[in-house]
């Protein structure tokens, strides 16, 4: 069986599972969900999601969010992993969009990952599903999906991404890579058995 036709199956058998797939982030607008997916690199949705409403109570726009000492935004998610070095980004990323974008998150991956705090993959984030940008982002579980499918040999995330938009249909990408963070959280946790995997040994002997 070939990777294209390993693709195929995995796409047809996630869009039976999953035909609607929301961004697991609550979020209004592209700088909300820019601060969420900032905000839940190293910690999970669920946590960020239970920060994010207070935090976006008093600063939900870069203005609001620069106003905030370094400390006042740390006291504010402190129950997210890393949230010092997150304080510091969010309050220099808000200022940077204030001096460079006129208060608005630019629609370019080049400027996003120009801001601190942001990698490509959270800005592959914001320009799929803030903008509506055809992009992959692939995170360690969506790197481990595609090499217990056989999809990818890639060694990191980087070379996953790579294979990923070579074997699945452009149009596909913004709304494939949710559905395989929701298969992922579902049926094959990183760590434990596959037994719940429907793709793998099942379809793929």
């Amino acid at each position: 069986m070939t990777k294209k036709q390993r693709a195929l199956i995995v796409r047809d058998e996630l869009e039976k599972l999953y035909p609607s797939v929301p961004v697991p982030l609550n979020y209004k607008d592209a700088f909300t969900l820019l601060v969420a997916v900032v905000l839940s690199a190293q910690t999970t949705d669920k946590k960020v999601n239970e920060v994010t409403p207070g935090l976006f109570k008093i600063a939900d726009t870069p203005k609001k969010m620069a106003a905030l000492e370094v400390s006042e935004i740390k006291e504010l998610i402190k129950e997210i992993g890393l949230s010092n070095q997150k304080a510091k980004n969010l309050k220099k990323m808000s200022e940077l969009l204030l001096e460079r974008h006129e208060g608005e998150v630019p629609e370019s991956f080049e400027l996003l990952e120009a801001l601190p705090g942001v990698g490509h993959k959270t800005a592959s984030v914001v320009m799929s599903q803030a903008f509506g940008h055809p992009a992959f982002p692939v995170d360690t579980h969506i790197h481990r999906l595609m090499k217990q499918w056989k999809l990818t040999e890639g060694k990191n995330v980087v070379q996953t991404e790579k294979d990923a938009k070579k074997i699945f249909p452009k149009n596909s990408w913004n709304k494939l890579h949710l559905q395989m963070i929701f298969y992922g959280r579902e049926y094959s946790p990183a760590r434990g058995d596959t037994s719940r995997d429907f793709i793998t040994p099942m379809l793929f002997p």
